[in-house]
């Protein structure tokens, strides 16, 4: 796999990665190139980090919602994660992996609280206009 350019990845760009990065057996022989999982775990944060953002302006809307509660965990732990120090390239490939393997998890949380939170706002406009 050659390592990632600098240019932001899509959505479907990094669902692949988060694919690719979830289906490694960190305990395995058969680990990516310290150099590629550490440029994946780059780009998690990347992306993740645009998802806080947006995630956080959608909250505002629905704060006493339940789902606004679960989402607003999902924040804090992407808060602690996403600004961790990037491993060095000295990096075994196992921790490599690991932490890419972490942030991609971490991505999926913050897609699926996003989902859920479009959801509530979508019910409380409706509730809204009934």
């Amino acid at each position: 796999m050659a390592a990632l350019t600098t240019k932001s990845l899509d959505a479907d760009e990094i669902l692949a990665l988060v694919e690719t990065a979830l289906s490694w057996d960190v305990h395995g022989a058969g680990l990516p190139a310290v150099e590629d999982a550490l440029s994946m775990a780059k780009e998690f944060t990347i992306y993740g980090r645009g998802i806080v953002e947006d995630l956080r302006t959608q909250c505002l809307d629905i704060l006493a919602d339940e789902v606004a509660v679960r989402a607003q965990a999902t924040l804090g732990e992407a808060s602690r994660r996403l600004y961790l120090r990037p491993l060095a390239g000295s990096a075994s490939p196992r921790s490599a992996a690991q932490r890419a393997q972490n942030l991609a998890r971490l991505v999926q949380s913050l897609l699926r609280a996003v989902e859920q939170v479009d959801r509530a706002q979508a019910l409380i406009t409706t509730k809204g206009t009934q």
